[in-house]
């Protein structure tokens, strides 16, 4: 934990006085923020909306707790680089065993794993529902379908690699266009697609709202190239559990169904689509969800 001490002394008929502040992982504390238990950096991926919707979950939560919360939205590898270097105290969104399994490794043993909220996460290929195809080894022989065009989402991300170390050469799906950008710009194309009522194939994954917005299915994974079922987890940087214990143990003790987690991206990304601040949305949302969000810090 990085900290700043301030000694101030009073040397006359008084005795000295010594004050200390301490700060957490970004190492700051503010005068207007004196009277926060601290201040908590906390790493949210890029794209990625159950890291948003749980990451902005967890502010409104620790900051009726009297913390003071920072979101630092950023790609995989600099979410595992910042916590194994203590400029982030933790991120809601690590999955295992595959998506991230690279990061793990290599920096496994420089974070913390505080706890997993979900069990059933998985990634998928995901199609329109109207699609003439049901399963992964038919796309090859439907590449004119879909324009030879499979639509991914951010370079870095694990889904992009396990796409293109493993999807695309099982599958034979060598000359297709992979067009990785962003998670928004893959959305934007399966609205345009649906709208146009086109057919079209993206990179996807479950738990996720464009399931309910969007008539899509998955296509089925006969060789398991995607991976079974995954977990959803929190990590921190090596020490936060010993520097913020009451934080550590509620975020150890997180669980987060399916269904609530759908219902908090649904009410943030479909149904409030284009907002620039979360705040007030996830305000509503928790008194709306007050019993729920209340049972996360007993």
């Amino acid at each position: 934990m990085k900290q700043r001490t301030v000694t101030a002394l009073a040397i006359g008929t008084a005795a000295a006085l010594a004050l200390t502040a301490c700060s957490g992982g970004s190492g700051d504390t503010s005068e207007s923020d004196s009277s926060s238990k601290g201040t908590l950096q906390v790493a949210v991926f890029d794209g990625w909306e159950e890291g948003i919707a749980t990451s902005e979950l967890w502010k409104v939560i620790l900051e009726e707790q009297g913390y003071t919360v920072e979101l630092n939205t950023v790609a995989a590898a600099p979410v595992f680089q910042g916590l194994a270097d203590g400029d982030y105290d933790f991120t809601t969104d690590v999955w295992e065993p595959t998506t991230h399994a690279a990061y793990l490794e290599e920096y496994g043993d420089q974070i913390e794993k505080l706890g997993t909220w979900n069990d059933q996460a998985k990634l998928t290929i995901a199609v329109n529902a109207d699609a003439p195809i049901d399963s992964l080894d038919e796309l090859a022989a439907a590449k004119d379908e879909f324009g030879g065009r499979i639509v991914g989402i951010e370079p870095g991300a694990g889904l992009t690699s396990i796409t293109e170390d493993s999807v695309i050469p099982t599958y034979g799906l060598e000359d297709f266009d992979f067009v990785t950008s962003s998670t928004t710009a893959m959305l934007a194309e399966l609205k345009a697609a649906t709208d146009a009522g086109e057919n079209i194939v993206v990179t996807l994954w479950e738990p996720h709202w464009a399931y309910s917005a969007y008539p899509i299915k998955n296509l089925e994974d006969p060789e398991g190239t995607l991976g079974t079922a995954e977990t959803l987890n929190v990590y921190s940087r090596t020490g936060f559990s010993d520097d913020y214990p009451e934080v550590a143990k509620w975020l150890s003790n997180f669980t987060m169904d399916t269904d609530v987690l759908a219902d908090l991206e649904d009410v943030m990304f479909n149904q409030n689509e284009g907002a620039s601040d979360w705040g007030p949305i996830v305000e509503k949302w928790v008194e709306d969800n007050r019993d729920y969000v209340d049972s996360l810090t007993e």
